[in-house]
């Protein structure tokens, strides 16, 4: 029988991994990048959403790679330090907590991104062969369908799934089955213009005022 996360360790050390994950998760990336580069705030700029596909909406590539490798290794160093110190377990807490500072970070009244870059930098730090399955189910979905939004939903669905049943990481598919949960609900609206047809595509242009996003990082 697969073994439930442990936990046996003390709370302390569970809030403070918690916690550095969170303070390394809620760094906006995208907010920064696009001050940074004269564009103002991208909250002001398409969907409003900080995370990449918003910030390719401002027509700069080197942003949102830049915003994309950012929020993604927020979450890679997070595991990777508390998995140094204190073990996996622990690891997994710090990734939990670079998930939630990505969604709900303290310095923009707890309104962050959608979680898909931040999730696959989580998955990198902490079991690299799902990271590259994951990764290409989110490059096949994006190539074949250009929803950037139904990408990451599908990419997230199958995380916790193959992380149990392929590589049989029963703790990481317990973890990957609430930040996937906390994926799809940060994605509501895109499911709902998904089903009724009126996402937005990779690659729409940006507009003055917040219009639909198609599935912000």
């Amino acid at each position: 029988m697969p073994d439930p996360i442990s936990w046996a360790f003390a709370w302390p050390y569970y809030l403070a991994a918690l916690a550095f994950g969170y303070l390394l998760g809620s760094i906006p990336f995208g907010l920064l990048f696009t001050r940074m580069a004269g564009l103002g705030d991208i909250r002001n700029i398409g969907s409003g959403n900080i995370g990449t596909t918003n910030v390719l909406r401002t027509g700069r590539k080197s942003l949102a790679a830049a915003t994309l490798l950012g929020d993604g290794l927020k979450g890679t160093f997070a595991v990777l330090i508390v998995g140094y110190l204190y073990g996996q377990e622990m690891a997994l807490i710090a990734g939990l907590g670079a998930f939630l500072g990505h969604l709900f970070p303290v310095w923009l009244k707890f309104r962050g991104g959608k979680g898909v870059a931040t999730f696959l930098g989580i998955l990198l730090g902490l079991y690299w062969p799902m990271f590259i399955v994951a990764a290409g189910i989110w490059i096949g979905m994006a190539f074949v369908f250009r929803y950037s939004s139904l990408s990451a939903l599908t990419a997230s669905l199958a995380t916790p799934i193959l992380l149990y049943v392929l590589f049989h990481k029963y703790q990481m598919a317990e973890m990957f089955v609430l930040l996937a949960i906390l994926l799809w609900a940060k994605h509501h609206e895109n499911i709902a213009r998904l089903l009724s047809g009126k996402e937005s595509k990779i690659g729409s242009k940006a507009k003055a005022a917040p219009e639909p996003d198609g599935g912000g990082a």
